[in-house]
């Protein structure tokens, strides 16, 4: 019988519900952001007569079919990499488990994409259509101009923000709530698996990017 605690965590949810709640939150967040801000942009109601129009369209479209697609491409790949981690250091986790922690850890990029909403509705009211991509709050983005860095930077700096670090703290506590030991070895865990992988991949992306 699991314990109180365990029945209270968002990591030991049922797994099913938890990911249709992800996906069904993530469409309502882009059907709003689409509808209510990229769309009203001058750029796009420019191209929406216009053969690029349809391509946006098509983009648009692409987009929300996919996203259940990519949650769960993206959660196989992390939960894997930390139960290799976790392998490694001898915690007795379950890939179902790391699956689940990284289920229940992907909600706080909800916060993210809600500030940005209300930024671009109440603040920035008239924004260019470039502006909604490049702005990500709480992050590096934020600290330098825009359209004046390499374009090649652009993602890494969007990508290292507050709620990416929020995240790490959360794969942590989602693993100390399954393995209950030291939770210094869970951050051992998570920094040398999914925060090295991370790096890597950021800076794989700006050496490759074209």
């Amino acid at each position: 019988m699991p314990n109180e605690n365990e029945t209270k965590s968002i990591f030991a949810a049922d797994k099913r519900l938890l990911f249709l709640l992800l996906c069904l939150f993530t469409l309502l967040l882009l059907y709003i952001k689409k509808s209510f801000i990229e769309n009203e942009t001058a750029a796009f109601e420019f191209l929406q007569d216009r053969p690029e129009g349809a391509i946006l369209s098509l983009i648009s479209t692409l987009q929300f079919i996919s996203v259940p697609l990519v949650y769960l491409w993206k959660f196989t790949i992390i939960s894997f990499v930390i139960w290799a981690g976790c392998f490694m250091y001898g915690y007795r986790v379950t890939y179902s488990q790391c699956w689940s922690v990284v289920l229940g850890a992907e909600f706080i990029f909800f916060l993210p994409e809600l500030l940005k909403i209300l930024w671009f509705l109440f603040v920035q009211t008239d924004p260019h259509y470039n502006d909604i991509g490049a702005f990500y709050p709480l992050s590096f983005i934020n600290l330098v101009d825009y359209y004046s860095i390499d374009t090649r930077y652009a993602y890494p700096l969007r990508a290292l923000n507050v709620f990416e670090v929020v995240y790490w703290f959360l794969l942590v506590r989602g693993i100390h709530h399954y393995a209950r030991k030291e939770k210094k070895i869970v951050w051992f865990i998570v920094v040398s698996s999914y925060v090295l992988i991370f790096v890597l991949w950021l800076v794989f992306y700006i050496i490759v990017y074209k």
